[in-house]
């Protein structure tokens, strides 16, 4: 019996999923555990394997096609069953959402069909990609903003609204060549603004070029974007955020770090010092290391550390594993490999998730210090500035020059204190200017 193949959440954030390129083609056999498809989600691409067995009789959502979580995207079941009535039953679902030319050929074969003669007493309702397009505004008194076809009444391919928004290009600004005048992706890919007025932002400058001087731009909250904002809002706004700052001497992690890369062909990144120093911190502070769970704290028997990492249209954060029974070359290879995968897309939901406590290090920016916002589960975030040669009292009270890095650290006040944050953080400052402690 033929049976609907659902979009399913690939990453815990994940709300919808765009399908790059089907791995089987209509007509294979398929088995549980094949892949099915490559879904972008908004943190990777991931693989789609199939959990049911049978012939894949028909593609719903095609390369390039979106769908939401839940939403059927294929039909599986026996060679030559006929999918008819499921198709239908998927359409009146509002499951659409397929290629350009899957597209073109529904509204190609729509056409053929003569028209009733006697409308009905009430109109049936248009969906909104196939609603009539409204007159274009003349030129020069149009935004730039990137409609979708959902809210705009303009009749577009599902994949062509899609390049739109990335584009930033307004769609009622564009003609279409497809069917009835539908927009479709090779209308987009040959946009190029309209002369005389407001400039819309063209393939080129998408794609790196530069902008128009003066041409306002709109640019759609989707994917990472859209996430980061939703859970970060609710990471401030939930969590009572209170904030610790402090300074330390970087000269003698400079110097380990030194020493230790004198003798590996591979050089120890900053970071992984880092991550290695606050897990010895961690080990001594247990109580940092937690989560606020609503009825009950959970206090992590391993340390799990996420560092930020810039991927340019958002972050993520790649989760080291154990760091407190790690050494810093091992921590050091984990992270340069998670990070590798995080700016390839190809990061596993569990190589993202569940950090119990996170860094971001804005050092290599320049930025001297700033304060972070804490990244759920766990319940604090350490930012860390540039390393700066700032002048310092010494011992004896004369004037020197230390090489100085601020730290400030965020803390989830339902479940840290301000004191065991204090002891958390002197710790840590104790440990970076002697790390000759994390053997104490």
């Amino acid at each position: 019996m033929a049976e609907k193949v659902p979009m399913t959440a690939l990453s815990p954030t994940m709300e919808e999923g765009t399908i790059t390129g089907w791995s089987a083609k209509e007509g294979d056999v398929i088995s549980a555990g094949d892949v099915l498809c490559e879904v972008e989600t908004d943190k990777a691409s991931m693989e789609y394997e199939a959990t049911q067995e049978g012939t894949l009789l028909k593609i719903i959502v095609g390369e390039g096609g979106n769908a939401r979580v839940g939403q059927t995207i294929a039909i599986l079941g026996e060679k030559g069953e006929d999918t008819s009535a499921l198709e239908k039953e998927i359409a009146e679902e509002g499951s659409g959402g397929g290629s350009d030319e899957a597209d073109a050929e529904a509204e190609a074969s729509a056409e053929e069909k003569p028209e009733k003669q006697s409308a009905p007493e009430k109109p049936a309702e248009q969906p909104a990609a196939e609603q009539k397009t409204p007159e274009k505004p003349a030129p020069g008194t149009s935004s730039v903003a990137a409609r979708s076809s959902g809210d705009s009444g303009i009749k577009a391919s599902p994949l062509a609204v899609k390049l739109a928004a990335e584009r930033n290009i307004n769609l009622a600004l564009v003609t279409g060549s497809g069917p009835n005048g539908r927009i479709v992706k090779r209308d987009i890919e040959n946009f190029r603004g309209v002369p005389g007025g407001k400039a819309a932002v063209t393939s080129a400058a998408a794609s790196g070029g530069a902008v128009p001087a003066g041409a306002d731009q709109e640019i759609p909250v989707a994917g990472k974007r859209a996430v980061i904002a939703k859970r970060l809002s609710e990471s401030k706004f939930t969590a009572p955020h209170y904030y610790l700052k402090t300074s330390v001497e970087m000269k003698s992690v400079v110097a380990a770090r030194k020493m230790l890369n004198e003798s590996l062909s591979d050089k120890v990144s900053l970071n992984a010092f880092f991550i290695k120093l606050v897990a010895e911190a961690l080990k001594k502070h247990p109580n940092v290391n937690a989560s606020w769970q609503g009825d009950k704290i959970t206090q992590y028997g391993s340390i799990d550390i996420g560092i930020a990492v810039d991927l340019g249209n958002g972050l993520i954060t790649p989760v080291v594993r154990n760091c407190g029974n790690r050494g810093i070359v091992d921590i050091d290879a984990d992270l340069q490999e998670l990070i590798g995968k995080a700016r390839d897309g190809k990061l596993k939901p569990e190589e993202y998730t569940g950090a119990t406590f996170t860094i971001s290090n804005l050092g290599s920016f320049g930025v001297e210090e700033f304060t972070a916002i804490i990244n759920p589960p766990g319940s604090a975030i350490l930012a860390l500035g540039a390393t700066k040669q700032t002048p310092v009292v010494k011992p004896d009270g004369s004037i020197g020059v230390g090489n100085i890095m601020k730290m400030t650290l965020s803390c989830d006040h339902r479940v840290i204190d301000g004191a065991a944050g204090g002891k958390f953080l002197h710790e840590l400052q104790q440990t970076m200017e002697q790390p000759v402690r994390v053997i104490f």
